[in-house]
Parts: C-alpha cells; sequence; structure tokens
C-alpha cells in the first residue's frame, strides 16, 4: 500500500513548484561556490609557474 505512511510520491515532489524553486537556487550555488573556491587554485598555480619561468631567466641572465 503505498501512502500508508504518509510520504508522497516521487511524481508529486517532481511535478511540485517548491521543489523547483528550491532546486533552482541551490544547485547553482553550489556550482558557484565551487567555482569560486577553486578557481583562485588555478590562478595561483598560473602565476606561480610564469613567477617560477621569470625567476628562472632572470637568473640565467645573472650567471651568464
Amino acid at each position: 500500500m503505498s501512502g500508508s505512511t504518509g510520504e508522497r510520491s516521487s511524481a508529486y515532489i517532481i511535478t511540485s513548484i517548491r521543489y523547483w524553486v528550491i532546486h533552482s537556487i541551490t544547485i547553482p550555488s553550489l556550482f558557484i561556490a565551487g567555482w569560486l573556491f577553486v578557481s583562485p587554485a588555478f590562478t595561483w598555480k598560473t602565476m606561480e609557474v610564469l613567477g617560477q619561468t621569470n625567476i628562472s631567466r632572470k637568473a640565467d641572465k645573472g650567471f651568464s
């Protein structure tokens, strides 16, 4: 017997407006939070690599 415990069916949940309002806010928020968390690391790594190549070039010029 479905519904004897008072649970809603999956079809009812997916078709409700409340479900889509909640998920249209939370899912993009997770992607944005993840991007904000990860993008500084990519920037830091890129700048670190660029900085090392510039430093090594300056060091090579100093020794010649």
